[in-house]
């Protein structure tokens, strides 16, 4: 195990190399460097002279690949460069604003696994009669409905018209995470249900659950001890996806909601082309997807021990 995710890091190493170079080789293709997008964001008026000194100051006259060997040094410091637009060290500005993406994602991941998970079982079961065509229609329909307009919906029923929940903003308490939670959860939910449903009914349909029923045992135990740990797979798979993509921030619901996690920071970043906190964001999504991955694929041997990983033997 220990020799597996040594070589799966050695082999993460370049991709997370290659995702660096990449992004500050994007951040400046752009016709404004970065005093040029300095002096638009601050709003005042500089000389010639004062830029290219500024330029000096910054580095910025030297080749670029002197820049980014520069930049990857500080990077591995743990100094990440300061906001164009507000002036403060991008690394502070993202730890503050981590928390909140942490929050919504562990809300949003339980609530999907409460409801997916029985309905999906649930609709299995039932295969081909009312309540399964039921469910199967209800996650047609959330799968079918973007987020925008799911969060406008329960914005205007929740918080326009019944008065229950705030718009937006996350300063009022729990009651804050509940409609980005909940247009979150829906639309996952949706996608979640159909995938434990085909799961689930594959199992059903194996020889060890037919063995199973000829020995005697009882339906739920099948279901629950065997047939719902062989699904766990997928069902693990699908949720690492989900974690990753969470959190990374989900923009546009972030946005929607002004929930001040790191989603509604990358789209304001981008807004007023504050490049070295898009870098930071570019970052933090490689090695979130790429940690995801590794812990995905050894949780899989713990879920089914016949998985080998690598060549090693256990």
């Amino acid at each position: 195990m220990k020799n597996y995710i040594a070589k799966r890091l050695l082999q993460l190493l370049p991709i997370l190399l290659g995702i660096t170079l990449l992004s500050f080789l994007l951040m400046n293709t752009g016709a404004a460097d970065a005093v040029d997008v300095m002096e638009s964001n601050t709003g005042s008026v500089m000389t010639e002279d004062e830029k290219n000194i500024l330029r000096e100051e910054l580095g910025l006259h030297r080749p670029l690949y002197q820049q980014y060997i520069v930049w990857l040094g500080n990077l591995l410091r743990g100094d990440m460069g300061e906001s164009f637009v507000s002036g403060q060290p991008v690394f502070d500005t993202f730890l503050s604003k981590l928390p909140a993406t942490i929050y919504l994602t562990i809300t949003s991941i339980l609530l999907t696994v409460f409801l997916s998970v029985p309905l999906g079982i649930l609709s299995a079961v039932k295969q081909n009669k009312i309540t399964d065509y039921l469910i199967r229609c209800l996650s047609f329909i959330g799968n079918s409905l973007p987020n925008f307009f799911v969060s406008l919906l329960l914005i205007y029923f929740f918080s326009l018209k019944l008065n229950l929940l705030p718009v937006m903003g996350n300063t009022a308490g729990w009651k804050s995470v509940i409609l980005p939670t909940l247009t979150l959860a829906l639309s996952m939910t949706s996608k979640y249900t159909r995938q434990v449903r085909a799961t689930v009914l594959e199992e059903l349909n194996k020889d060890y659950v037919l063995g199973a029923r000829a020995r005697g045992i009882e339906e739920k135990k099948i279901l629950y001890f065997s047939v719902l740990r062989a699904s766990m797979l997928t069902i693990v798979t699908l949720l690492a996806l989900s974690i990753g993509s969470l959190l990374g921030g989900t923009a546009i619901v972030e946005s929607i909601f002004m929930w001040d996690g790191v989603g509604k920071m990358a789209v304001d970043a981008i807004t007023m082309r504050d490049y070295p906190v898009i870098q930071v964001y570019v970052i933090w999504m490689a090695i979130i997807y790429v940690c995801v991955n590794l812990f995905t694929d050894i949780f899989y041997h713990y879920l089914d021990p016949r998985i080998r990983l690598g060549k090693e033997e256990f």
